[in-house]
């Protein structure tokens, strides 16, 4: 089958919603499918290249910035997109669309389906739902409102990251959408066999609002009477805010701000820590969190929707109002009782197998084989 991805980001450009596209695009490849990927070019990266079995296209789409986009960015990437996406379909005859993030991603597959007739499959992330990140997009979605829901509603089929973001899209748009959890390939190495002592706790993703690296020295201080050391691995536009908090509260020589780091010692630095701290204030489904599952960290996070799927509140971890005063009784429960520590360690190892990449892949191709049968004519008419 030949498949047509397109994301507004893609490896090296965006965070994790983009390095699932790609995961998915490569094992997708590894099973026999042809993928050719349209995404954001920027000028230090190669207009086409074949990486993992995917050839990927690269319009210029003035874009300033590998890990932020702004919503003039957004219009720019479809401005810039569209031709090559159509021209490619013309050329190429994809079998069906992948578009991930309904927006702004969506919209370039519902135009490039109105042109070709296409099909395109939606899968939904987050912030491309209204009621996922509020404070940052509620606005936008009231305003396009009108314009998104013939994405929704003439995509073929819709697929959703979580149980949570399949909700908002069943409360925003009235859409089903099936939900296929992000997977991630096994790692070799097995779990460390007891907790390090001290205690190592970890912190991955960007240094933004969203992930409140803030909020999470915070609830160190309170805690600074306990043996303990605290990696952060990410940077992002609170990064020097978060170095200069750590020094102010006294526990900048506990904590270690370690920047972006490569995929193998991210790997390393994951398998040698024992908690995962999440202070988010919304997500998806977090692949750092399923990633901790598979090396046996306990997790301590935020009591969002997104993390329902990966955390089992006194199961593999704790679930704790976003307060610095509720993260520390979290983080002390565990820290003092290794017994509990050890038990949550385990069970998120068990927990994992929920999200083999194998699974996953066979779940999206189920999807996508099916939607490639609902070829439609240029001229469909079209839903509202």
């Amino acid at each position: 089958m030949k498949i047509l991805l397109l994301c507004y980001e893609y490896p090296p450009v965006g965070g994790g919603g983009g390095r699932i596209a790609a995961r998915v695009a490569a094992g997708l490849a590894r099973r026999g499918h042809e993928i050719q990927a349209v995404t954001a070019g920027m000028r230090h990266l190669p207009h086409v290249e074949g990486v993992e079995g995917v050839r990927i296209h690269r319009p210029e789409s003035f874009r300033r910035s590998e890990d932020t986009c702004s919503v003039p960015e957004m219009a720019l990437f479809l401005a810039t997109s569209l031709w090559p996406a159509v021209s490619l379909c013309r050329r190429w005859k994809p079998d069906v669309i992948h578009a991930h993030f309904a927006v702004p991603t969506g919209a370039l597959a519902y135009a490039v389906w109105r042109v070709t007739g296409t099909p395109y499959v939606l899968t939904a992330h987050l912030g491309d739902v209204a009621g996922g990140v509020p404070e940052q997009t509620d606005g936008l979605f009231r305003a396009l409102g009108p314009l998104i829901a013939p994405i929704w509603k003439n995509a073929a089929a819709v697929t959703a990251v979580s149980t949570f973001v399949a909700g908002l899209a069943r409360k925003a748009n009235g859409i089903e959408a099936r939900v296929i959890l992000n997977g991630v390939d096994p790692v070799p190495e097995s779990p460390q066999a007891r907790p390090n002592k001290p205690p190592r706790i970890l912190m991955l993703g960007r240094l933004s609002i969203q992930k409140d690296p803030l909020l999470a020295l915070r609830a160190l201080a309170l805690i600074r009477d306990l043996d303990w050391s605290f990696e952060v691995i990410g940077d992002g536009p609170l990064g020097t805010d978060a170095r200069a908090l750590a020094a102010s509260l006294g526990i900048a020589d506990r904590v270690a701000f370690c920047g972006w780091q490569a995929a193998d010692e991210v790997s390393r630095r994951l398998h040698a820590s024992d908690v995962l701290l999440m202070t988010s204030r919304h997500e998806g489904l977090p692949v750092a969190a399923i990633e901790a599952l598979q090396r046996g960290l306990a997790i301590v996070g935020s009591r969002i929707g997104g993390l329902a799927d990966v955390v089992a509140d006194g199961g593999n971890g704790l679930l704790v109002e976003r307060t610095p005063e509720a993260f520390a009784a979290g983080l002390r429960r565990l820290l003092t009782d290794e017994d509990f520590l050890q038990s949550c360690r385990m069970k998120s190892m068990e927990m994992s197998g929920r999200f083999r990449m194998a699974d996953r892949l066979a779940d999206y191709e189920d999807v996508l084989v099916n939607a490639a049968r609902r070829r439609t004519p240029p001229s469909a008419p079209l839903q509202s």
